[in-house]
């Protein structure tokens, strides 16, 4: 019975090894190390304006009524749906961390420190930081679905920043 289970064991602890290093393999597309910079400053017209995209919130938890309490903080997921040519405009995240899902389709971000687009593929994930100013376009001529994972400021006007 304990060779069987050692095998079980093996079995299952590969199979997390496969699924962690395929995260970490499929982490979103990021800026080429030789990119890094000083790129798009102010984003061009087109990425000023939210464009064919909703926003739909799927669930919140307050933050401040589980054990982390943190006060002011809903840990939120919302679902993007972006059609072709549509834009995620111009936002930063100085005060909201988030981690962004592509679940099916391309987008392109445009990024404020990197000097070349980067290309989002289905199954990737982009971490957003502090440091992160941007704007999103599909470039492509199907819809792209996101999910987004933020830690939203109850205090913000705006339920639907991107």
């Amino acid at each position: 019975m304990s060779k069987y289970f050692a095998t079980l064991k093996t079995s299952f602890l590969a199979g997390v090894v496969a699924v962690v290093g395929g995260l970490t393999a499929a982490d979103a597309g990021e800026c080429p190390a030789d990119k890094i910079g000083s790129g798009v400053k102010e984003p061009p017209a087109e990425g000023t304006k939210a464009v064919g995209v909703t926003d739909e919130v799927l669930a919140s938890t307050d933050l401040s009524k589980e054990p982390a309490n943190i006060a002011g903080r809903l840990f939120r997921i919302r679902r993007l749906l972006v059609q072709p040519g549509g834009v995620v405009p111009w936002h930063d995240h100085a005060n909201r961390p988030a981690l962004i899902y592509i679940v099916s389709g391309e987008i392109t971000e445009y990024s404020s420190n990197c000097t070349v687009p980067i290309q989002h593929k289905a199954g990737e994930v982009a971490a957003e930081t502090h440091v992160t100013k941007h704007w999103w376009k599909n470039n492509t001529d199907k819809p792209t679905v996101l999910i987004s994972d933020d830690l939203f400021p109850v205090d913000a006007k705006d339920h639907h920043m991107m």
